[in-house]
């Protein structure tokens, strides 16, 4: 999963809104890197769900039931 899904600004934008000073480029990458990975778990948990529904189309209950997994 190498393409940029989340730009590096946004996740240096988050460590400073959790209070970090200065972050570092291999800091920003390993936090891009996590997310990158806990949205596609989430996103392949809601298809499913939809799928066990008998829908095509992924809904906001679906994402919201596949995050309390």
């Amino acid at each position: 999963m190498s393409e940029k899904l989340l730009p590096l600004a946004a996740m240096e934008k988050l460590l400073k809104q959790g209070g970090a000073e200065r972050v570092s480029d291999k800091a920003k990458a390993a936090l891009k890197n996590a997310l990158e990975e806990i949205a596609y778990d989430i996103a392949v948990k809601s298809i499913k769900l939809a799928e066990h529904a008998g829908r095509k189309t992924v809904k906001p209950e679906d994402i919201k039931l596949a995050v309390k997994e």
